[in-house]
C-alpha cells in the first residue's frame, strides 16, 4: 500500500480579502503553501499532488520544481470539484487501498507528530480518518434573523470534535464517496465518506487527535499567529 497527499489549492480565498491567494501570502519568508509543502514532505508517499486552479500562472514563480511534488492545473469551482479532480488525475497510477491524505494548503503548521499519529493510528483502519479537535469551549447558537447577532441557546458540546487536516482514506473509498451527487456539497473528505457510510458501503471515519496548531489560515491577520507557530515549532 503506498500513500498519496492531495493538496487542493485552486480556491481564490474570498474571506482573505487580499488581491493575493492566501495559499501565495507570504509567511514568514515564503509563501503559505511552500511551507505547507515543507511539513508534508516529512511524510514517505508515492507524491504530492498539487491541485491548482486551471489558469493559475504563480505556481511556477513562486513554489517552482520540488522533489516528489506534482502540480496539476485541474481545479474545480469547489473544494470538492477539485479533489475530485485530482483522484481523476492518479486514479490509474493509485491501487483501491493506497491511502489517499488530502491537507487544506491553508494548515501550515500541522505538527509532524500529529502527521505520525495519523498515519500510525488508521495504518491497519478499512476506511481511514482525520485529525480532529474535541470541542472545548462554549458552544453558542445564534438567531440568524437578529443583526447584530444574539445568541438563541448554549448547545452540548458533548462527543463534538473540530475536524481538521490531513484526512486520510482508502482511495477505493474517497473515490467511490466523491461519486456520490451529494460530495458536491460536502465540506470535507470526511463528510463525502460519511455519506458513503449510509449506504453501508464502509464504516465512518475514525477520528485522531490533532493540534490546537494545526489551524486553517483564514484572514490576513492569522499570517502573525502562523509565524509565530512555525518559530515555536522550529525552536522545538
Amino acid at each position: 500500500m503506498r500513500t498519496w497527499i492531495i493538496v487542493p489549492a485552486a480556491g481564490g480565498g474570498t474571506r482573505f480579502r487580499d488581491a493575493t491567494p492566501k495559499q501565495y501570502a507570504d509567511l514568514a519568508g515564503a509563501p503559505v503553501l511552500a511551507r505547507t509543502l515543507e511539513r508534508l514532505a516529512t511524510v514517505d508517499c508515492e507524491a504530492i499532488v498539487v491541485a491548482l486552479a486551471v489558469d493559475d500562472v504563480r505556481y511556477d514563480d513562486a513554489i517552482g520544481a520540488r522533489p516528489g511534488v506534482l502540480p496539476i492545473r485541474c481545479g474545480g469551482a469547489t473544494r470538492a470539484a477539485t479533489v475530485r479532480k485530482a483522484l481523476q488525475a492518479i486514479a490509474l497510477r493509485a491501487a483501491d487501498d493506497d491511502w489517499i491524505l488530502v491537507h487544506d494548503a491553508a494548515r501550515p503548521c500541522v505538527p509532524r507528530d500529529a502527521l505520525d499519529r495519523l498515519v500510525d493510528e488508521l495504518r491497519n483502519d478499512s476506511v481511514g480518518g482525520l485529525l480532529a479537535l474535541p470541542l472545548g469551549d462554549t458552544l453558542k447558537r445564534a438567531d440568524a434573523m437578529d443583526e447584530p447577532p444574539r445568541v438563541m441557546r448554549t448547545e452540548s458540546r458533548e462527543g463534538l470534535w473540530l475536524a481538521q487536516t490531513p484526512q486520510m482514506f482508502r482511495h477505493r473509498l474517497l473515490a467511490a464517496a466523491h461519486g456520490l451527487d451529494v460530495a458536491g456539497h460536502c465540506t470535507d473528505e470526511a463528510q463525502a465518506i460519511e455519506a458513503l457510510a449510509a449506504t453501508g458501503v464502509c464504516d465512518m471515519p475514525r477520528l485522531v487527535r490533532g493540534s490546537p496548531a494545526n489551524f486553517k489560515i483564514t484572514f490576513p491577520g492569522d499570517l502573525a499567529l502562523a509565524a509565530a507557530i512555525l518559530g515555536t515549532q522550529e525552536l522545538n
